[in-house]
């Protein structure tokens, strides 16, 4: 595995941790399809939400959430109405979450942004 995948890989557990501690129910991590790929999706009380996971060792290049593009936020959407339909959830509640997450010098920082994508 490369360092941005083990990474990556890194920043969605400590998110799906994060998310469990704060109640969500995590139903499903890394959901492909063709329309693009899903991080964590999680029950939130009676909406199920979308969450793209963006982590980073330092700012150098910005924020997590700046990588969040419009290209990406059109897959997300994209990837999420797939989701629902192959599971027959169209009428369910919805929201696009973006969780940044920081680390650096052995600290852990979280930055969780609801609706950051509509």
């Amino acid at each position: 595995m490369y360092y941005k995948q083990e990474t990556g890989k890194e920043g969605e557990d400590i998110a799906t941790e994060y998310l469990e501690s704060i109640g969500y129910n995590v139903i499903e991590r890394n959901f492909e399809c063709r329309q693009g790929e899903i991080d964590i999706i999680a029950l939130d009380k009676d909406e199920i939400v979308f969450i793209e996971v963006k982590t980073r060792r330092n700012k150098k290049y910005g924020l997590a959430v700046e990588a969040v593009n419009d290209t990406k936020k059109k897959h997300l959407w994209k990837a999420a109405e797939y989701y629902l339909y192959s599971r027959n959830l169209q009428d369910d509640f919805i929201r696009l979450d973006v969780i940044e997450i920081y680390l650096s010098k052995g600290k852990v920082y979280i930055n969780h942004i609801k609706k950051a994508i509509e």
